[in-house]
């Protein structure tokens, strides 16, 4: 197995900065605030001897075990436990401080192996170090982690006892990475319980869930299986309307969230089943849609709603997400872990349909049997025709329509050509793109090359 790396200390010393360095990413959210990593947040570690496996920690005060402090100690806590190395990490421009000296006191009775590192120390002097032998944790080690000063050093010597690793579990490790993994981003408003849902998914307090909104800061990937299938499910921030956000750190949030639509495969947009469907939902599917990800609906909070209440639910779906027709709803709860098996089901069945292979014979087929059904309206004097049909893509699937002036086949009609190949095809739960290509006609090519010739002589 792979060596665990924690990285711990109290807030805005770099210890993000550091988790992107070691794992040569921008995975984590960084930025000049306190506070800003709440999760643990995990990555392939790729500097050093050895591949290796960095957890990221929120601010750590082993102090304060009020509100949210509590919730992040308790991360800090499980990434402690999890470790085989621990980075201490403090502030050399702050130098040594009480809080720092509590974090010690409980990384000490942890019985992890504890380096010292001593970020933000480029251009001081070796002096400067003094103060932190005061820890007792053997010798500082100086970086700088925003430039790469000194981490080649420092993971020499953290990972200098796994170097000799037996070759059958590095053999593993990379058998395991090169498992194709369903990626799915859990995306939605802010506290409709995106992390409670991961959280009982994975069967552990994995994510903080707090009664609060705008308590994920960051996207936070966390492998998962589920009926001997790997998953990576990506928690991620609240989205609220763009004239709601103000605070740089949303706006980064909000970058991120958007990127992990982008890499999912899938995504999952939770609704709250508490409060009306808001417009910000639909801008929300509008987004996915346009990035052309899978997709499965699933309404939380179900559970407390009567009768009336999930008829009023269904009308405002209906009439508010009408162009997501195509996608899976399930009605949930997360907090009770309700319908979580059906919602991972389709998940499975929504990957599937985004990278279906379609071959052209049955396109063709079905495209013929479309067009017998109902032929595309006639534009002027002439009626499009369609000859044949191929795959020019997947996830979300691309079919390419062949044929003689398609320029003028009209929405409707493609629309209609969207719904034969879904039922054709089981397409539930992805995006559908149909492309008109019509061909040239080689004889009026021919007759106006021999025109321009005999109007040259």
């Amino acid at each position: 197995m792979k060596p665990v790396v924690a990285i711990v200390g109290r807030p805005n010393v770099g210890k993000s900065t550091l988790f992107n360095r070691l794992t040569r990413t921008r995975a984590a959210l960084v930025a000049d605030v306190p506070g800003l990593t709440r999760d643990r947040h995990y990555g392939d570690g790729r500097t050093g001897p050895v591949p290796c496996l960095v957890i990221d920690t929120g601010g750590f005060d082993p102090s304060d075990g009020s509100g949210m402090q509590h919730a992040v100690n308790q991360q800090a806590e499980q990434a402690i436990a999890e470790s085989d190395v621990l980075l201490f990490v403090l502030d050399a421009r702050a130098g040594l401080t009480g809080h720092d000296r509590r974090i010690a006191e409980r990384l000490r009775v942890s019985g992890r192996r504890i380096l010292t590192v001593v970020n933000k120390s480029e251009g001081l002097q070796p002096a400067a170090m003094a103060e932190f032998y005061e820890l007792g944790l053997g010798e500082p080690h100086p970086v700088a982690a925003a430039h790469g000063e000194g981490i080649a050093a420092l993971m020499d010597e953290a990972l200098a006892p796994y170097v000799d690793a037996p070759d059958d579990e590095a053999a593993q490790s990379a058998d395991d990475a090169s498992r194709p993994r369903n990626r799915v981003a859990i995306v939605g408003r802010p506290n409709v319980g995106k992390s409670t849902l991961v959280n009982a998914l994975l069967g552990e307090n994995r994510m903080i869930a707090f009664d609060a909104p705008g308590t994920t800061r960051d996207a936070i990937e966390v492998e998962f299986e589920f009926a001997g299938q790997p998953f990576v499910l990506i928690d991620t921030a609240g989205l609220r309307r763009k004239g709601k956000v103000f605070e740089s750190v949303e706006k980064f949030s909000v970058v991120k969230t958007l990127q992990a639509i982008d890499q999912s495969n899938v995504v999952v947009l939770l609704l709250d089943a508490a409060s009306e469907i808001a417009e910000q939902d639909a801008h929300i599917a509008g987004y996915i849609l346009e990035s052309g990800r899978a997709l499965v609906i699933a309404v939380n909070k179900w559970d407390n709603l009567d009768a009336e209440q999930r008829e009023r639910i269904r009308r405002e779906m209906d009439r508010k997400l009408h162009f997501l027709s195509w996608a899976r709803v399930h009605q949930i709860s997360a907090l009770r872990g309700l319908g979580l098996g059906a919602l991972m089901r389709s998940v499975s069945a929504a990957e599937k349909a985004a990278f279906s292979k379609l071959p052209t014979p049955k396109l063709t087929r079905a495209l013929r049997a479309a067009v017998e059904r109902q032929e595309p309206a006639r534009a002027g004097m002439s009626r499009p025709k369609m000859r044949y049909a191929h795959q020019g893509g997947s996830n979300p699937p691309l079919i390419i329509v062949h044929g003689n002036s398609l320029t003028h086949v009209q929405d409707n009609y493609r629309r209609y050509l969207e719904g034969w190949f879904r039922k054709e095809f089981s397409l539930e739960g992805t995006p559908l793109r149909i492309e008109f290509r019509s061909s040239t006609n080689p004889f009026v090519d021919a007759r106006e090359r021999s025109g321009k010739g005999r109007a040259g002589k």
